[in-house]
């Protein structure tokens, strides 16, 4: 970013007017919570990166800053949304609480194919049978069904979920599934789990180190820790980092990571990092395109929802396409997973 885009956030973050749009309906500002540290190397010094507001879902007036580490480079939200306001910022209607109801059949059946390519990866990395497993942030439970139907039995199958109806749901369907964030949740026993998956999560928590360290807590010795997130170091990434990537996820998003910081929060963690690999991010290139368009310089609402990915299925495919081919020539794209192991 230039010292001169610099000046214009920092007038922006300074002023802290949401786009007009935002007053059409009535809403207010949040409690917030200071975040002054790295949490991947622990520094203090950071730098201004880019300042946005929640341009998806709309939930609240505050203006949103993301900083950037001076010493390793890692990304966080600061101030981000106290834990008092996270009904507000995650309502009953977020997409992940019931995806059969928010993504088109066709897509959620082109998102099942994709799922079952990242998990064989993620099994093949198992040194040994899978019977016990844990998906921190499972939503309606998706992946926990992928673990029965590889033999695993409902009561080794854990969960981690925010939505206290999807955990009365999956619990009725006898899932141990606790509405605990990692932090707080002692439900589960130490070194119980063979596999424990958090996608698209870590970049949601308070304190990802202390998240990762639980998580090696629970885990076999030789137990594996799948991690998949956002990739600030990616081509849609650099082109919408000024304002509108649809990675940021404001205000939902509260650490963001390239591969070596996440790298080095793992192996702080205790952990071993095996492998990393890159997927689709189609949602973020579509949320960038449908930002600019809706709240940019010049706004055009109605072409913007052509790029919302719960409703542009054509475009959704483009971009889960072009993903393919860029990670299957070696790039970068705007997901990693990460795959790292407790010692033996």
């Amino acid at each position: 970013m230039s010292d001169t885009d610099r000046n214009n956030v920092s007038a922006a973050w300074l002023d802290g007017r949401p786009p007009a749009e935002f007053f059409e309906q009535p809403r207010s500002a949040i409690a917030v919570t200071d975040v002054p540290q790295c949490s991947v190397c622990d520094a203090k010094e950071y730098d201004l990166l880019t300042v946005g507001y929640d341009y998806e879902i709309l939930t609240c007036l505050n203006p949103w800053r993301f900083v950037e580490c001076r010493s390793c480079g890692h990304v966080w939200l600061n101030p981000r949304p106290a834990t008092s306001a996270l009904s507000t910022i995650y309502p009953s209607s977020y997409y992940a609480y019931d995806t059969a109801k928010t993504i088109n059949p066709l897509a959620l059946r082109g998102k099942a194919l994709l799922d079952t390519f990242k998990l064989r990866k993620i099994f093949q990395a198992l040194a040994r049978p899978l019977t016990s497993f844990l998906d921190i942030g499972c939503g309606s439970g998706q992946y926990l069904r992928v673990a029965e139907r590889r033999g695993v039995a409902r009561d080794q199958i854990y969960g981690l979920e925010l939505d206290g109806d999807v955990v009365d749901m999956l619990c009725g369907q006898g899932y141990r599934v606790f509405n605990r964030r990692v932090e707080a949740c002692s439900d589960i026993p130490d070194e119980s789990i063979d596999l424990a998956t958090m996608f698209h999560v870590i970049e949601h928590v308070e304190d990802p180190i202390s998240v990762a360290r639980r998580v090696h807590g629970w885990l076999r010795p030789g137990g594996i820790f799948a991690v998949e997130t956002p990739n600030m170091d990616s081509l849609d990434a650099r082109l919408f980092r000024d304002r509108f990537w649809g990675g940021y996820h404001i205000p939902r998003h509260w650490s963001l990571f390239r591969p070596n910081t996440l790298h080095r929060l793992l192996e702080r963690a205790g952990f071993e990092v095996l492998s990393t690999s890159y997927q689709t991010g189609h949602s973020f290139w579509m949320y960038s395109f449908h930002h600019v368009l809706r709240y940019g310089k010049n706004p055009h609402r109605r072409m913007a929802q052509w790029f919302n990915p719960f409703r542009g299925l054509p475009l959704l495919m483009l971009f889960t396409g072009f993903d393919k081919l860029r990670a299957t020539l070696g790039f970068r794209t705007s997901a990693m997973l990460v795959l790292a192991r407790k010692p033996e």
